[in-house]
């Protein structure tokens, strides 16, 4: 097979599967050894025609895993930044997700894992539920507010935790 059929093959395959951005895309035909001048030419055409669009991609992107896994704007950047979507798309992508709905989300999150705590230490707790949303990307100034206040509406004695972070 020439190598533009070749390299056509590659990414219907891969596309089939699941959306990809172009740099994904590049990559697995460098892995092919599909010459560059190649890539490029299908992968322009590919993007010509809609079939590669990384600002949908990074769209669809942010919705679904913050509504998934619950991931903050700077873990969902992250992840974007790593599959080789340009700056300026991630920041479009990530700035479209409205701050009180990232708040509502780190609420959720917290409330769904207080149960799993009962019981143990107000500062183990704390640590745990604000390391558990920093590990989503969440600034610690929003996690600690949320963790207190969850704590707080539990019964928990705000003297009895400890004080919130600088600010960041």
């Amino acid at each position: 097979m020439d190598p533009e059929g070749a390299a056509r093959e590659v990414c219907l395959r891969l596309l089939s599967g699941a959306p990809r951005t172009r740099a994904q895309l590049a990559d697995a035909l460098r892995r092919k050894d599909i010459p560059d001048d190649v890539a490029e030419r299908v992968l322009g055409r590919f993007s010509d025609v809609g079939l590669i669009d990384d600002e949908a991609f990074a769209q669809a992107w942010v919705q679904s895993r913050h509504t998934g896994r619950g991931l903050a704007k700077r873990a969902l950047a992250a992840e974007l930044r790593r599959r080789g979507v340009a700056d300026e798309t991630v920041k479009d992508a990530v700035e479209a997700l409205d701050p009180a709905q990232e708040e509502q989300t780190a609420r959720a999150l917290v409330v769904r894992k207080l149960a799993s705590t009962v019981g143990v230490e107000p500062t183990k707790r704390m640590r745990r539920l604000v390391g558990m949303l920093a590990r989503k990307g969440y600034s610690p100034g929003l996690s600690y507010r949320i963790v207190r206040e969850a704590l707080a509406e539990e019964g928990t004695d705000p003297e009895a935790l400890p004080d919130d972070p600088p600010l960041d």
